[in-house]
């Protein structure tokens, strides 16, 4: 077993002044009451809340206050993120911060997926954030909209993360699908998932920590919440090798994988529908986006198949026969043939009697007739 213990801090976050001396004071309560703790994962934009008017220089106080608090702790420390302006562009990242024992920014992660376009003012960073804990194993850092996106993720665990750390802030009636993506995330790609919303500003809360085999291992409510789990890397590990539960190895599945996805070369024409969907754009009262249009297949006409195509690589594409021409109705269909009976010349006919139907014997059945038809 290879036990690492991970705190996560769901806590009230204020959009108009500094929280940054509450987080701190958490913190110190944390580590008094579960000092085995190792590492500390607070929400998205906790320091300053959601506003980027609060935007720092990438060396700023704040961070130092930061990388003290981690060595007085002597533990990992992600405080959530903030908004920071890049002096050499001049546009703002929502980054992340991680901090090692030794009070150290050993890795700077700005998130990759603004939610835009409610996050128009947020530029979205490019780099991927993956970091070993020594000893341990290997995490990587995402924030909150990236998780929407599992190619993040895929690119994440493809290097060897197993542990998703993943702060977030969301106050909106999204958060019950959040978690179940983050379920989905957890299980797909074979990893634990670290999920820390805040509350007032910063979220609804609901944090949650997720098992490789998407089990829920804490459940927040809508409070202030501390919960340290001690998590089992071994589990990672073992789960990967043998499948969840013995069944599905994804990851060595997506390795072994016999094709590639042409949706991700931009030039390939995969995603021509993508294009008719209209611009990224927060939508206005009684907009009809999206209902007085044609239907998908009307927007962007499916090649023309034909034999030797090559739409899809592998198989061949065959003119089918056509039916042959439905059959021509039987006048007689459901009609019986009379037989003639021979009578006697001048004798009179009579109409045959219809005998009584008993019960149990079917029409037209011999009492003796012993077939089960």
């Amino acid at each position: 077993m290879t036990p690492f213990a991970i705190a996560g801090v769901q806590m009230h976050v204020n959009a108009l002044e500094s929280n940054v001396d509450g987080m701190l004071q958490r913190l110190d309560l944390l580590m008094i009451r579960f000092p085995w703790t190792q590492m500390v994962l607070f929400s998205e934009l906790a320091a300053f809340g959601p506003l980027d008017q609060y935007a720092l220089p990438p060396e700023n106080e704040t961070l130092e206050r930061f990388q003290a608090a981690a060595v007085k702790h002597h533990v990992w420390l992600i405080p959530g993120s903030m908004f920071i302006t890049d002096p050499e562009d001049g546009r703002t990242y929502n980054t992340s911060v991680v901090i090692n024992p030794q009070g150290e920014i050993i890795r700077r992660y700005a998130k990759m997926f603004p939610f835009r376009p409610y996050e128009a003012g947020v530029a979205a960073g490019t780099e991927f954030c993956v970091f070993d804990v020594p000893d341990v194993g290997r995490f990587g850092l995402s924030i909150c909209y990236d998780m929407w996106f599992p190619e993040t993720t895929r690119q994440l665990t493809s290097q060897g993360v197993e542990v998703l750390l993943h702060p977030v802030l969301t106050g909106t009636t999204d958060r019950d699908a959040e978690l179940a993506i983050a379920r989905a995330t957890a299980v797909q790609f074979q990893c634990y998932v670290i999920d820390v919303n805040g509350l007032g500003a910063g979220g609804i809360g609901k944090s949650c920590v997720v098992d490789p085999t998407s089990m829920v291992l804490h459940q927040s409510g809508g409070q202030e919440d501390m919960f340290p789990i001690e998590i089992d890397l071994d589990m990672v590990r073992r789960q990967r090798e043998t499948g969840m539960k013995g069944l599905g190895q994804v990851l060595k599945s997506f390795r072994d994988r016999s094709t590639d996805f042409s949706v991700y070369d931009r030039a390939s024409g995969t995603d021509e529908y993508l294009k008719t969907l209209g611009p990224l754009e927060i939508p206005h009262k009684g907009t009809k986006a999206g209902i007085d249009t044609l239907t998908p297949e009307m927007r962007v006409p499916y090649p023309q198949l034909s034999t030797g195509s090559d739409i899809n690589p592998g198989f061949a594409h065959k003119v089918l026969p056509a039916f042959p021409d439905e059959p021509l109705p039987n006048p007689s269909a459901g009609t019986a043939i009379p037989t003639e009976e021979i009578v006697p010349t001048g004798a009179p006919v009579t109409a045959m009697p219809t005998p009584p139907v008993k019960p149990g014997i079917l029409t037209g059945s011999s009492v003796n007739d012993t077939s089960s038809g």
